[in-house]
């Protein structure tokens, strides 16, 4: 290996490990608390050092979030692979979106609930796993109501209110909201019927 190639490396193992440092203290301190410092602390180096990779926290934050939907697109993707009808299309990303957030809870919370700065993550053009994410839905929705499957005429409306469910319930249930009304080992069940009635109420 030459000394560029060992030198890009070197950066590229930097930048994750300030990823992956910056992830942990967003989840534990929330995005307002969390500093440059504090994450430069962790790592051992100096403040300085990060703003040669981010130039704010804004954009580091944006980077982490990035982390997330770049783990939860290629989850969403691999389930549907030779999958045609767009219902089965449903079920799985719906099951595949649950698995993702219960066994990254704390990641799911940065992504969606945590208060952020949206207005960086809009200006910026490359949000391509965010948005992929959810074009992919859009693009089942489309496959629906064009074979006239789907009681729903708009994309958009449909892609919302489908994407709206699955994220309210999966919210509850990470935040553990279901506890007081069901046992624990009922949730689960509960959750699954809930989007397979879900899906049924959206055919025609």
């Amino acid at each position: 290996m030459g000394i560029l190639e060992r030198k890009e490396r070197d950066k590229l193992e930097m930048r994750l490990m300030i990823l992956e440092t910056a992830q942990k203290v967003f989840i534990e301190e929330g995005f307002e608390k969390a500093s440059i410092r504090a994450i430069a602390e962790r790592i051992e180096y100096s403040p300085a050092t990060i703003y040669l990779y981010f130039k704010d926290k804004n954009e580091l934050f944006f980077a982490v979030h990035e982390l997330g939907f770049d783990k939860l697109l290629q989850e969403m993707e691999a389930v549907i692979e030779g999958i045609s009808d767009p219902f089965e299309e449903l079920r799985r990303r719906g099951y595949a979106y649950m698995k993702f957030a219960f066994e990254n809870p704390e990641m799911y919370d940065l992504m969606f609930i945590q208060n952020a700065p949206m207005d960086t993550l809009k200006k910026e053009e490359n949000w391509r796993s965010g948005h992929k994410c959810f074009m992919l839905l859009c693009e089942t929705i489309r496959r629906g109501i064009e074979s006239n499957q789907l009681k729903f005429n708009n994309i958009e409306v449909a892609s919302m209110s489908i994407w709206s469910f699955m994220h309210g319930m999966v919210s509850l249930r990470i935040r553990n909201r279901f506890r007081e009304f069901n046992e624990e080992s009922d949730i689960d069940q509960l959750m699954r019927d809930s989007l397979e009635q879900m899906i049924e109420l959206v055919k025609k």
